[in-house]
């Protein structure tokens, strides 16, 4: 296992974010501030539609703060930037191209020449075990398979920071069990200052080294879970004591900040 990385150190400082939403104000962060540490695998969960997409969109720089700062290693984030690379839900591989070609685009654009990007492709490919489908396009793939490309070409590129936001949402349990060994294998390998979005707590407590907890909308964070189970992980860990004891109280936290979205009074038309 490789030694955790030092680059990638993330912070949001009195964070808010406002839409227009017909005519009314939207009030999705209010004075959020988190910190990701380096080199550390930090899952982000929240009650539903709290805000935890737009959270990472604007730590990637796809969105601008309303209010408030973020930055990664003390530089503030203006917009988006290669060092910074998102996984999303839907899959992004380009469809015209093969899967290796895919795969290597991020080292083409850096300067590397096609051989030797091919070559670190092949074996990015092989690690998610997708070697012999090289030369497939992406619609010849399930979705698991896509998926799979899709953290391959993120990690290939080595950002200071990976962002994830429920890469394996959709996917049948077997389907999602494989992916999160495979993922866990990878960050393993080179232990990226990582944000992943979920909204499973078992997936939670089997990926994360620290889980932020988001309360309901207006969001902030809640707290932090640490998770102290040793790697490398697998699923059977999540039967140990200790993380069924860190599931509950997940749980317990989710259950709590659920309840008040269902207590807080209804918007009213901003001025």
């Amino acid at each position: 296992m490789a030694a955790a990385r030092t680059d990638g150190h993330t912070r949001l400082d009195g964070v808010g974010k406002v839409f227009a939403r017909a005519g009314r104000a939207d009030v999705v962060l209010r004075d959020c501030s988190l910190e990701l540490l380096p080199g550390r695998l930090n899952v982000l969960i929240g009650p539903s539609g709290c805000g935890k997409s737009t959270l990472a969109k604007l730590i990637a720089g796809y969105l601008p703060p309303s209010v408030g700062q973020v930055s990664v290693d003390g530089v503030a984030v203006t917009g988006p930037s290669a060092e910074r690379l998102m996984v999303f839900q839907e899959t992004a591989l380009f469809p015209w191209m093969t899967l290796l070609d895919n795969v290597a685009f991020g080292p083409r654009q850096a300067g590397v020449s096609p051989g030797e990007a091919k070559e670190r492709a092949r074996k990015f490919l092989a690690r998610v075990g997708l070697q012999g489908f090289d030369r497939r396009y992406p619609e010849q793939l399930s979705g698991g398979m896509q998926r799979r490309a899709e953290v391959a070409r993120a990690l290939i590129n080595r950002p200071r920071l990976l962002l994830l936001d429920e890469p394996f949402r959709g996917l049948d349990h077997l389907s999602r069990g494989l992916m999160q060994a495979y993922f866990l294998d990878l960050f393993e390998e080179d232990r990226p200052t990582t944000l992943f979005v979920t909204s499973e707590v078992d997936e939670a407590v089997l990926l994360a080294d620290r889980v932020i907890v988001l309360t309901h909308k207006p969001t902030t964070q809640r707290t932090v879970v640490e998770v102290p189970l040793p790697r490398p992980r697998t699923a059977g860990m999540l039967e140990l004591e200790q993380a069924v004891r860190i599931k509950r109280q997940l749980l317990d936290l989710l259950h709590e900040e659920s309840g008040k979205a269902f207590a807080a009074p209804a918007p009213r038309s901003a001025a």
